[in-house]
């Protein structure tokens, strides 16, 4: 277990940031850009010797910061987002700023350290792949605005605009998936990891570059671990003789939509997880809930290949 002199939380913004150090009252809020992380660095670089930072996923807002403190080697741990809140509600303080927010997570960093997993920093060529998908997400989520406004356009001019948007916006997405396709080819061990996986039904050429890209753990964990990981392990929600009824908690961010989609196909495919999936609805699960057990079992399926992969 390595000793720490610091305990710093970031409380991340799209725009600000908050910087708080345990058991001090140095807490500074900086902008969140190049300069702005420039200056936190040069301010609390006093704070950052021998220190462990605290912070959490935001969307990619913490990327800047998090690369930053990671070319300073920098001990960095993400936090689970609910891991944190149950941890900030066990003080019984519903009051919440970036002040505060900051400094529960330095305190959670200083109570918790033991136990915490640091912060890997990705090669530039996984980097460049995060960043070419959360951009192909981006633009998909703009196609399919613009594909809206096209259903019922006020003018011939509109509906004009939107048809060249709706084509820009198509040029560059393809462009984008062309780009991800080639880096995963010219990389043996994903390119390996890419055929494993559209051997799944319901998984394809998308499907597969978005899971080894947002979900590079696959093939590392136990499968209640990978369940847990991607949202969709049961949760119990049992006391004394009560039996709750039993439901999926959040995950990382993106996975969902990736494994229903695969779920969606698979239950039309010619496999063995289509008979999964009529035997839920034969034993009377809904359609909802037996489309989440079939999300699971193929997450729980593209794990334990990829792990004998590894194994091998």
């Amino acid at each position: 277990m390595k000793g720490y002199n610091n305990f710093i939380g970031i409380d991340i913004g799209k725009f600000n940031f908050v910087a708080a150090v345990h058991g001090s009252k140095v807490v500074a809020s900086y902008e969140n850009s190049s300069s702005g992380i420039g200056q936190f660095l040069n301010e609390f670089k006093p704070h950052l010797k021998n220190a462990l930072c605290v912070l959490e996923p935001t969307g990619g807002y913490e990327i800047g910061v998090v690369l930053a403190l990671s070319n300073h080697q920098i001990d960095i741990h993400r936090a689970h987002t609910r891991k944190v809140k149950n941890f900030i509600r066990s003080f019984g303080n519903e009051a919440k700023t970036d002040k505060l927010d900051a400094l529960l997570l330095a305190k959670y960093g200083f109570e918790r350290n033991p136990s915490l997993e640091l912060f890997s920093p990705p090669s530039e060529q996984a980097s460049n792949l995060y960043e070419l998908v959360q951009r192909r997400n981006d633009l998909k989520t703009m196609l399919v605005a613009e594909k809206n406004r096209l259903k019922s356009p006020r003018t011939e001019r509109i509906r004009d605009s939107i048809q060249d948007v709706i084509h820009l916006l198509t040029t560059q997405i393809d462009g984008i998936t062309n780009e991800i396709n080639q880096l995963i080819k010219e990389d043996t061990v994903l390119s390996k990891r890419k055929k494993i996986l559209k051997t799944i039904p319901g998984i394809g050429d998308i499907i597969s570059n978005e899971l080894l890209v947002l979900l590079p753990e696959l093939g590392q964990l136990t499968r209640r671990q990978i369940a847990s990981l991607v949202g969709v392990a049961p949760i119990s929600k049992d006391s004394g003789r009560l039996k709750g009824y039993r439901r999926t908690g959040h995950g990382r961010k993106g996975i969902k939509p990736l494994l229903f989609l695969a779920a969606m196909a698979a239950r039309n495919s010619n496999s063995h997880l289509k008979g999964f999936y009529e035997s839920l609805i034969l034993r009377g699960k809904c359609k909802m809930v037996a489309l989440t057990a079939l999300m699971r079992k193929i997450i729980i399926i593209a794990n334990a290949r990829l792990k004998n992969v590894l194994e091998t």
